[in-house]
């Protein structure tokens, strides 16, 4: 058994035991780039992990597709459990934060919609940072999100950068000749009003 095969067969265990423990009415197909599928249903019993094709060398992206009447639960709150369960699998190969792009969980094409709306959404962005010149911050997203974010915005040309901190952290795209060396607030705080500016407002005079 290769490689590709033996991570395979750890994330099917690992997905068999949250399934099964979680009394979860979910299937999982688990697909290798260039390689046959193997699927497993969450009550039963998983299959042998993909089985590589001949002729087929170095890394290679492993896919998890969910389907079921539970589905409903991984994509909940912007998908807040089926990014949970792709990070544990990261962590279960022991993927380097560069690696883990390798590996994605998706449930009812969730993630792929969440892409074609981001791709949408970036394209929209550039649009309006060339029109005014000035910088667009995106809503916060998770450091998943980010990266895709700043792969679709490269092709603009224009620079892009993170700001904010830990689940607020947040893409900025700068018009040309900024590099986002100025940071900016996040458009929540942004639209927040100053409490005491709120307060003496209304202060009797």
């Amino acid at each position: 058994m290769d490689e590709t095969a033996q991570a395979a067969q750890s994330i099917a265990n690992f997905l068999q035991v949250f399934t099964t423990n979680g009394g979860l009415r979910l299937r999982f197909r688990i697909k290798l780039k260039g390689a046959k599928a193997a699927s497993a249903e969450g009550t039963g019993e998983a299959d042998g992990p993909p089985v590589a094709q001949s002729g087929t060398n170095g890394p290679r992206d492993l896919y998890v597709e969910f389907t079921g009447p539970d589905t409903s639960i991984l994509i909940a709150r912007n998908g807040e459990v089926l990014n949970a369960l792709e990070h544990i699998a990261t962590k279960i190969l022991r993927l380097e934060i560069e690696e883990q792009n390798r590996v994605s969980f998706d449930a009812e094409h969730f993630k792929a919609n969440r892409e074609r709306q981001m791709q949408v959404s970036a394209a929209a962005a550039v649009e309006r940072v060339r029109a005014t010149g000035r910088p667009h911050s995106f809503p916060a997203m998770n450091s998943r999100e980010r990266r895709m974010l700043h792969l679709i915005l490269k092709d603009s040309g224009l620079a892009t950068a993170s700001s904010g901190e830990g689940a607020g952290r947040y893409v900025v795209l700068y018009p040309e000749g900024e590099d986002g060396s100025e940071p900016m607030l996040a458009p929540q705080a942004a639209r927040r009003p100053d409490a005491n500016a709120v307060r003496k407002a209304f202060r009797p005079r």
